[in-house]
């Protein structure tokens, strides 16, 4: 039963290890130019303005949640697309049915505006 969870095993490791990889040869070979401006708080050397905690518009939250919306919907196609073939004609009917509500809200969303990034 265990040997059934050997490539999981194995992605997770080999991700891993090319995440630990790719941050060590970074700071290895990376360039250290250290200065008084790159030490400041703000990494850029720009002289920060204004207060730190600025108000941020209504519109990003709505489209932050219409992403997460929409990416759990799709998340739902990857299970029935492994067992489309099992369930047959009325699985295949309910997941049109699906995706056309999907695509209905989607384009209602687009219609309101509310995917537009001003």
């Amino acid at each position: 039963m265990l040997m059934e969870y050997l490539p999981l095993l194995i992605i997770l490791l080999l991700a891993v290890f090319i995440g630990v990889f790719v941050v060590v040869l970074g700071n290895t070979f990376g360039p250290r130019r250290p200065g008084q401006r790159k030490n400041s708080p703000y990494e850029s050397g720009m002289v920060p303005y204004g207060p730190a905690k600025r108000r941020i518009p209504v519109r990003y939250y709505l489209i932050a949640v219409l992403f997460i919306l929409f990416d759990i919907e799709v998340v739902f196609l990857v299970p029935w697309a492994v067992v489309v073939r099992q369930i047959g004609v009325p699985g295949l009917i309910f997941m049109i049915i699906f995706v056309l509500i999907l695509e209905v809200a989607h384009l209602y969303a687009w219609k309101k505006g509310a995917l537009e990034w001003d």
